[in-house]
């Protein structure tokens, strides 16, 4: 099926990328998911899933599938987890990377979900509703493959959170301008929104906890950012001119002088379904 997830940033459509594009972003969201500051959003959202043995849990945007194997591990025994991503080329690299945990792998639109109502205990989503193009009919899909009484874990990042210090005041502000939609999706407030979207879904028992992530090196914060990322090709840069290099420099000698800062704010909200 064509995927709700198209046009904005690479990682919206990553099928429709060279194969040289699609592993660097493979390799990209293997490396986020090892950094400090994602490891830490993440316990913040396994303690809001809760998740126990014997559930039947989705991980709906699962990119390699490494929360979906932890996941699994809480559901022993008898658990069962479904890893579903809209990347027919992520879902075969998850697939490589199994480890034998009571995980499904699956290819498919999380706006048009081909699952049963009522087939999940409860729902994790990282980081996809950002990238798709209904987020309301994406959360209205989660929740109608939740059971009643199921919880529903939302995680997304507010992008207009996103500050920097250490470079000259106003470079971040200009940079930021042309990269917004290329480097950053759209919906860039989409983390801070999140709450809203399920109180007016009727969903209860609702939590919201925002984590700050803190980069005080560029490179911890290039593993996330990717605007503070050299190794992002220059021709993926929507900048003037002269501007990235600049910028690129700044960010070093920051860097060099120990005064680099980058913060940036990651929501996760989650919520039961009513019966």
């Amino acid at each position: 099926m064509e995927p709700a997830q198209k046009e904005r940033t690479p990682f919206a459509d990553i099928d429709g990328l060279p194969a040289s594009m699609s592993a660097m972003l493979l390799d990209a969201l293997t490396e986020m998911g090892r950094h400090p500051e994602i490891r830490r959003v993440r316990r913040v959202a396994f303690e809001a899933l809760s998740p126990r043995p014997g559930q039947r849990l989705l991980d709906a945007g699962s990119g390699e599938g490494e929360v979906a194997r932890q996941l699994a591990v809480e559901t022993q025994p008898a658990g069962e987890v479904v890893a579903l991503d809209h990347s027919a080329s992520i879902t075969a690299a998850a697939v490589s990377r199994h480890d034998g945990s009571a995980v499904r792998y699956v290819t498919g639109d999380v706006c048009a979900m081909d699952l049963a109502a009522d087939s999940f205990d409860g729902v994790w989503c990282e980081r996809v509703l950002q990238h798709v193009d209904s987020a309301e009919q994406a959360i209205a899909e989660l929740i109608r493959v939740t059971r009643p009484g199921g919880r529903i874990c939302l995680i997304d990042t507010d992008w207009s959170s996103l500050a920097f210090d250490g470079m000259p005041s106003g470079l971040g502000e200009v940079v930021m301008a042309h990269v917004r939609g290329h480097f950053t999706p759209k919906q860039h407030d989409m983390g801070r929104t999140l709450r809203r979207r399920l109180v007016a879904n009727g969903l209860t028992g609702i939590t919201a906890t925002p984590v700050t992530c803190l980069f005080t090196s560029p490179e911890s914060a290039a593993v996330v950012l990717p605007m503070v990322n050299p190794r992002v090709p220059e021709e993926s840069w929507a900048t003037p001119p002269g501007l990235r290099d600049e910028w690129l420099a700044c960010v070093d000698a920051a860097g060099a002088s120990g005064t680099f800062l980058g913060v940036l704010t990651i929501w996760v909200v989650a919520g039961t379904v009513p019966a």
